[in-house]
C-alpha cells in the first residue's frame, strides 16, 4: 500500500525536545508522506547555548543526504563541499617554556566546524510549519502496549501518538520515567542507576575569541589544537579551533580530578560565569601561546561536565530515547554535545538518521503498525546502542589520555600518540550508510 494514500492512517510520531537531535529527526520525518510528526518544546522558542560545533565527515554525509549540505556550507568553516582534511595537533604545553607536538591525529575524510547557534538555525529553517509546539513541558507519559502513548503536559494539555521519542537531553525526564517503570515492573532496582547523569570529575572553562585579538599566525587560528598537561593536583588540557568561517576561535579548557568521577554533584546548576582570573590561575605557567590564548577570554563560563553510564536499553514499549537522553557523554572525541562539548551531536544525528529510516519503512508497510513498530524500535536499539556506548566510553577514556592519566601509556609519547589516534577510528568505520542498511535488514528479519 502506498504510504501517501489519503486513506492510509499516518504513523504519529511525537518528539520531546527541540535540540539538535529532536529537530534533525523532525526534519527527516516531515519528509515522509506517511508520517505525522510533532515536536514538543518546553521553552517558548528553539534555542542553543554554547559556542562551537565540530562534526566529522560521516555526520556531514547524513546532512547532505537530507538536502541540507548547501545551507550548512554557508555557515561552515569549510570548503563548499563540506570536506576539510584536518585533524588535531596534540601538544605538551604545561611548562613555561615552548611546548612541543607529540602527535598529529589526521582525519583523512575531514571535519567541519560551526557556530552552534547557526547550526541549529538550519534545522529550524527546514522545519515545516505546525510541527513545533512551544511552552509544552512534559509532565509524564503513559502507554498501553498496542495502543500508543498518551502525553500529559504542565499546562494541562494532552496528546497521543504511536511512538514517543525522548530527545530531552542528558537530564532527560523521559529516561527517568522509563527506567523507573522498568525497574518497578522487573523488580530490578539496579536499573535506577541509569536515571541520573553522573559528574565526570571535570570542570570546563569556555570562551570565544575574535581572531583579530590574536597574532595572525597563532596556531589556534590555523588548525585545531589540543594543548595537554597536568599539575600536582589537576589533569588538564585545552582545546581550540576556529569557527564562523575562521573569524572566531572557540576555546574549551578542562581541569580534571578523575577520582571524583561518579561522585554526587549537589549544585543547582552545571553552568555559571566565573572571573577571568580563575581561568588564568588554573593554567598559570603553561607555554606562552596558551597563556596568550586564555588571556583573551574576557567572560569565561564554567561547566561541570557530566555523562551517563552506558545504558542497557533505549526502548520500552513505544517509547524510545535518542541523543544525549541515551548517551550523553564526556566531550573528548569531537567537539560538541547538546549541553556541552563532545561527540554527542554526531551520535545524536546518527540516532535520528537510523530511526527515521526505520520509521519511514514502517509507514510504508502493509502490515499493521502495532506489529511492525516494535520491530523497528528493536532494530534501532540493536544497531545504535552498542556503537553509541562505545563512543561514550571511548570519549571519557580519551580525556584521560590527553591528560597523561592512562595507566598503560602515561606520558610515554611513543605509545600514547598512536593510542590516541586509534581512539578515533570510529570516525571512519562503520559508515552511517552501512549502519542504515544493517538496521533495515534487521527490521526485515524481525517482521518476517
Amino acid at each position: 500500500m502506498d504510504a501517501s494514500n489519503s486513506t492510509t492512517p499516518k504513523l504519529k510520531v511525537a518528539i520531546c525536545g527541540g535540540g539538535v537531535s529532536g529537530l534533525f529527526l523532525a526534519v527527516a520525518l516531515s519528509r515522509c508522506a506517511g508520517i505525522q510528526v510533532d515536536v514538543y518544546e518546553a521553552a517558548d522558542q528553539f534555542k542553543e547555548i554554547g559556542a562551537g560545533i565540530m562534526i566529522w565527515a560521516r555526520t556531514w554525509w547524513i546532512l547532505e543526504s537530507l538536502g541540507l549540505g548547501p545551507a550548512f556550507s554557508k555557515i561552515a568553516h569549510a570548503p563548499p563541499d563540506g570536506s576539510i582534511e584536518t585533524g588535531f595537533n596534540f601538544r605538551r604545553s604545561d611548562q613555561a617554556q615552548e611546548g612541543f607536538c607529540f602527535q598529529m591525529v589526521r582525519m583523512p575524510y575531514g571535519c567541519v566546524r560551526f557556530y552552534r547557534v547557526s547550526f541549529l538555525d538550519v534545522f529550524i529553517d527546514a522545519l515545516p510549519e505546525n510541527v513545533a509546539h512551544f511552552g509544552t513541558r512534559l509532565v509524564s507519559y503513559s502507554q498501553e502496549i498496542g495502543r500508543g502513548v498518551n502525553l500529559s503536559f504542565a499546562d494541562g494539555s494532552t496528546a497521543t501518538c504511536d511512538i514517543f521519542v525522548g530527545c530531552d537531553g542528558i537530564k532527560s525526564c523521559i529516561r527517568g520515567q522509563l527506567f523507573r517503570e522498568v525497574s518497578e515492573r522487573s523488580g530490578n532496582s539496579d536499573l535506577l542507576k541509569f536515571v541520573d547523569p553522573v559528574w565526570t570529575g571535570t570542570i570546563a572553562y569556555r570562551g570565544l575569541i575574535p581572531v583579530e585579538r590574536l597574532p595572525p599566525h597563532h596556531r589556534s587560528i590555523v588548525e585545531p589544537m589540543m594543548y595537554c598537561g597536568k599539575s600536582k593536583s589537576l589533569l588538564q588540557h585545552v582545546v581550540s579551533y576556529s569557527i564562523s568561517a575562521g573569524s572566531v576561535v572557540n576555546v574549551v579548557t578542562f581541569a580534571s580530578e578523575p577520582q571524583n568521577e561518579g561522585k554526587p554533584y549537589k549544585e543547582d546548576t552545571w553552568v555559571s560565569h566565573c572571573p577571568q582570573q580563575e581561568l588564568l590561575d588554573c593554567y598559570a605557567h603553561w607555554e606562552p601561546e596558551v597563556e596568550q590564548l586564555l588571556s583573551q577570554i574576557e567572560n569565561p563560563t564554567k561547566w561541570f561536565i557530566h555523562h551517563l553510564r552506558p545504558l542497557p536499553f533505549y526502548v520500552d514499549g513505544n517509547v524510545a530515547l535518542l541523543g544525549d537522553a541515551c548517551h550523553g557523554m564526556a566531550p573528548h572525541e569531537g567537539i560538541y554535545a547538546e549541553y556541552c562539548t563532545g561527540a554527542g551531536a554526531g551520535q545524536a544525528i546518527e540516532d535520528a538518521y537510523i530511526l527515521a529510516s526505520l520509521l519511514e519503512q514502517v509507514s510504508k508497510e502493509t502490515l499493521p503498525i502495532q506489529s511492525t513498530l516494535p520491530c523497528a524500535l528493536k532494530a534501532y536499539e540493536v544497531i545504535r546502542l552498542p556503537f553509541a556506548n562505545h563512543v561514550l566510553q571511548g570519549s571519557y577514556d580519551s580525556g584521560l589520555m590527553y591528560e597523561f592519566d592512562n595507566a598503560e601509556y602515561g606520558d610515554n609519547y611513543e605509545v600514547l600518540g598512536p593510542a590516541i589516534e586509534k581512539q578515533w577510528h570510529w570516525v571512519e568505520d562503520p559508515s552511517p550508510q552501512v549502519e542504515r542498511l544493517r538496521a533495515l535488514e534487521c527490521f526485515k528479519d524481525l517482521i518476517s
